[in-house]
């Protein structure tokens, strides 16, 4: 009994002391980033994901200073890497895919968040190069009011016997587009490596002349182009939140399975601004720092962790609909059959179209 009573006061108090020392490094690292003064970023506009709100509690709690930069994922990597003898940009935000490729060009330095332990395994670098604050799932956005009799599609098995417009978008161009042909393919069997299935249930669809060729976008919906776009879950709930008459739209995840991705921070290993850098991740994973992506409409990726205020939390789609989404497991096998979905695309479903 003696054994197990000091075998539990050893681990309370080692775990007191770690956090002592974790408290300590925060301590650290904010007077080391409040003496840098600011932090550049790249990627990271007001009027994505909130990070408005980001910005403005770090000015306030930190005095950060802050000036972004908007470009795409790719041009942030080249970025970093044209600019080390006088880096301008301190930390980005890129697509999941990105990440990897950020690590193997050498332009990223490693920070773990203080939540680090409460990020799924799948959604981080183990070295902590990147880690994923967000994530997108593809899901459904429907026009209710224009589904012509059919049921609204709640898996993608309903969408080969509806009579309304589907619309994934242009599959050579948008990552959301390609990752909605993965999503399908997943839920019908196939993977990765495999786009067979969802190629088919699209070429059926455009048989019927029902595929639209729009993108799904707020404008297009609006003028009755599409009645069921496919989208990322946080761009379908801003778009349904920006709509004229929202009530007439809803989002959901197929239930018959999606893909979930999403996007990282990358610090850059140049930064002029390195440790302000690191406390802005270290910010993005707190509690306030996921509830400033939520109210965003993005899922936060702690979204199991924390409580969110009713008023945001009633934003997000619930937790249960996405309990068969399934993460990328094979990057390398995606990259390749991305690659060659547009040829694919054009041979086998844009063929089919009446």
């Amino acid at each position: 009994m003696k054994k197990l009573f000091l075998a539990s006061l050893l681990g309370s108090t080692i775990a007191m002391c770690t956090a002592a020392m974790a408290a300590d490094d925060l301590k650290t690292l904010e007077a080391a980033a409040k003496a840098e003064g600011a932090v550049n970023s790249v990627g990271m506009p007001d009027d994505w994901a909130n990070w408005a709100g980001t910005w403005k509690d770090l000015s306030d709690k930190y005095g950060l200073k802050h000036i972004d930069t908007d470009m795409s994922s790719a041009q942030e990597i080249a970025k970093f890497a044209a600019e080390k003898d006088n880096a301008s940009a301190d930390i980005g935000d890129v697509g999941a895919a990105f990440g990897p490729i950020a690590v193997k060009q050498g332009v990223v330095q490693p920070y773990k968040p203080s939540t680090w332990d409460q990020v799924p395994a799948w959604a981080k670098d183990k070295d902590g190069n990147w880690a994923l604050a967000y994530t997108g799932t593809i899901a459904f956005i429907v026009n209710k009011k224009l589904l012509h009799g059919s049921e609204a599609p709640t898996k993608w098995a309903d969408l080969k016997s509806g009579k309304y417009k589907v619309s994934i978008g242009d599959v050579s161009t948008a990552a959301q587009a390609a990752n909605g042909v993965l999503a399908a393919a997943l839920a019908n069997g196939g993977d990765e490596k495999n786009l067979q299935p969802a190629l088919l249930l699209f070429a059926d669809i455009a048989k019927q002349g029902r595929l639209s060729m729009s993108n799904p976008t707020i404008a297009t919906m609006e003028k009755g182009e599409i009645e069921v776009g496919v989208v990322w879950d946080f761009n379908g709930l801003s778009y349904k939140a920006k709509m004229a008459n929202p009530d007439d739209y809803v989002v959901l995840i197929p239930s018959d399975g999606s893909v979930i991705s999403g996007y990282t921070t990358i610090i850059n290993k140049y930064a002029k601004n390195p440790n302000a850098a690191k406390l802005t991740r270290e910010y993005i994973f707190s509690d306030a720092g996921q509830i400033n992506l939520a109210k965003g409409n993005a899922r936060p990726i702690r979204a199991e962790h924390i409580t969110l205020p009713a008023d945001v939390k009633a934003k997000l789609l619930p937790n249960e609909q996405y309990k068969k989404v399934t993460p990328i497991k094979d990057a390398d096998a995606w990259e390749k059959t991305s690659k060659a979905l547009p040829q694919k695309w054009q041979e086998e479903v844009i063929i089919n179209m009446q």
